[in-house]
């Protein structure tokens, strides 16, 4: 997660796209501009598979190859339970470093975008580019206020149906 977080520090994710979207797979992004060319290669990292995380819906992992240990800056994004992507005592697994907490639906709309082949790929290129404009770090004080205002707005619709 460190090099994740070292990454969205350094800005180094905005103008990425999401390149490869599997409906019912994965929503792949980080490693590419609008126009398909590839972002410079950061060092790979160390596999940290069997650190207790499951690729299930909505969790972020890092891509990589065949090499366990190559991945560097692409991510994705799990649109289902991908539990055979986790470790498992014959292999190596992908390794799982966050959760989405808000927003899966624009996820999902992603994932419901057409694709087709671009650049480099053959196929699973949305036609429309998913642009990531911008990706920022948030202070414990930052999610804290947002938590707030999420629980206030779940208390006043509980309060509202208690009203009907």
């Amino acid at each position: 997660m460190a090099n994740f977080l070292a990454l969205v520090a350094d800005g180094y994710y905005e103008k990425t796209i999401f390149h490869r979207v599997i409906p019912g797979f994965v929503a792949q992004g980080g490693g590419h501009t609008p126009d398909l060319k590839a972002k410079p290669d950061t060092p790979n990292i160390i596999n940290e598979s069997g650190n207790g995380l499951s690729n299930r819906r909505g969790s972020i992992a890092m891509a990589r190859l065949g090499d366990p240990h190559s991945a560097n800056h692409q991510f994705y994004i799990n649109l289902a339970d991908n539990v055979r992507l986790d470790p498992s005592e014959q292999r190596w697994g992908y390794t799982v470093f966050g959760q989405v907490v808000d927003g899966m639906d624009v996820i999902d709309g992603i994932a419901s975008l057409p694709t087709g082949p671009a650049g480099p790929f053959q196929s699973d290129v949305p036609v429309v580019r998913v642009i990531v404009h911008s990706m920022h770090l948030l202070s414990n004080e930052e999610v804290e206020e947002r938590a707030r205002i999420e629980l206030e707005a779940a208390q006043k619709a509980l309060e509202e149906l208690d009203r009907e």
